[in-house]
């Protein structure tokens, strides 16, 4: 079994924490996106995990795929000539100022993706999970329509789809998204998606309990997770059962990623066969290591996730 991923990686650049863009004289250079995060966190933790894409053919294109594929995901690109590598910028400030993000990802060449260019690049079977991100759809009408025939394909095919809704407020209202993102969960067998976005988004009130409950009524998924931030996640299977799962203490040195860690670790686990509520809790240990390391990446191990479980580390490792 092996995890499919799609959507946009960019550049990510980033002065020292506490330095302005505007000031700064370096700027830290690495590569991050939503789903090559959940696939490169998955690969570490033992899964095969393909990510897919259309990028620039330039040297910025293939900075990307050279990271990707160094964490161990095999990288399926198409190719371009036309577009540009989108890139994001970083700037870390504690309050009253806290973190910035300014993007720039404008005529990106991954928002002209077709559904046949995806169909050429990857080979869905029965058996694999398949991942896209709201970010994806919210990137042009052109990836909204590719996200939902991949959706289709994958489900033909026999593999399980997963969609984290990702809100994003800086690439579209939360009208737009609950437009784009509805007709989408009509093809979803795992739908993850924040608390905070469940009740802006989808207009949904309520205990966070009662909240994955009617999201499972309205849209019929086999599992609905809604993840709380630093309380943890909450999920509910497909017998209607409610699994509750805290997180676990972490010193943050970097939080971005932190999402996509989990879920990460949520598929890493459930492809291998574990239950909900072993799934929520693997995602929720590959977080907590997340936000102790810099960058978008959870570079992780399976042993320390099994670490994290079972509360066995004072902190030092001998």
């Amino acid at each position: 079994m092996s995890l499919v991923t799609f959507g946009e990686t960019m550049l990510r650049f980033a002065p020292e924490s506490g330095e302005r863009i505007e000031t700064a004289t370096e700027l830290e250079f690495r590569t991050a996106g939503a789903e090559s995060n959940v696939a490169i966190a998955a690969s570490n933790l033992g899964v095969d995990a393909v990510w897919t894409s259309k990028l620039p053919d330039s040297p910025l294109g293939r900075r990307v795929t050279r990271e990707v594929r160094s964490h161990g995901v095999e990288p399926s690109v198409v190719w371009s000539e036309d577009g540009r590598q989108g890139a994001y910028y970083v700037e870390d400030g504690g309050e009253p100022r806290g973190t910035n993000v300014i993007y720039d990802r404008t005529d990106a060449a991954v928002r002209t993706t077709t559904p046949e260019e995806v169909f050429g690049a990857i080979d869905l079977a029965a058996g694999d999970a398949c991942y896209v991100s709201g970010i994806t759809p919210a990137l042009s009408a052109q990836l909204e329509a590719t996200t939902s025939a991949l959706f289709e394909r994958a489900q033909e095919a026999g593999a399980t789809t997963v969609f984290d809704l990702n809100y994003r407020s800086k690439l579209w209202s939360p009208a737009e998204a609950r437009e784009s993102c509805e007709p989408l969960l009509e093809h979803v067998d795992i739908f993850v998606c924040a608390a905070r976005d469940a009740r802006t988004v989808l207009d949904r009130e309520g205990s966070d309990e009662s909240i994955c409950a009617d999201l499972a009524a309205r849209y019929a998924p086999d599992v609905v997770v809604l993840t709380q931030g630093a309380d943890g996640a909450v999920a509910i299977d497909g017998d209607g059962s409610i699994h509750d799962q805290p997180a676990f203490p972490a010193e943050t040195t970097d939080p971005i990623g932190t999402g996509d860690a989990f879920v990460g670790g949520f598929l890493a686990a459930s492809l291998e066969s574990a239950d909900v509520a072993g799934a929520l809790e693997y995602g929720a240990a590959t977080a907590a290591l997340k936000r102790t390391l810099d960058g978008d990446l959870a570079v992780v191990t399976p042993a320390e996730v099994s670490r994290v479980i079972d509360e066995t580390t004072d902190g030092i490792a001998r």
